[in-house]
């Protein structure tokens, strides 16, 4: 079995968060999230949450979301 992209602990606990407070609606709220950070141009957030939105993703596609340390 092959496992999915490597998240980061706290990638994955945000993730994981927002799963359990918004179920299905979990990778919405944080595409809209990233949409605050790219209207700030902040780069760095921005690509924090596409992470998490990607993380978010794989959990609910039943992906394991493997945290790494960076």
């Amino acid at each position: 079995m092959t496992e999915g992209p490597a998240f980061s602990e706290q990638t994955r606990a945000t993730a994981e968060a927002l799963i359990a407070q918004y179920g299905e609606d979990a990778e919405v709220i944080a595409t809209l999230r990233a949409a605050e950070f790219a209207a700030l141009g902040d780069r760095k957030g921005l690509a924090d949450w596409d992470d998490i939105i990607a993380c978010v993703a794989a959990l609910q596609a039943g992906g394991t979301g493997g945290a790494t340390l960076n």
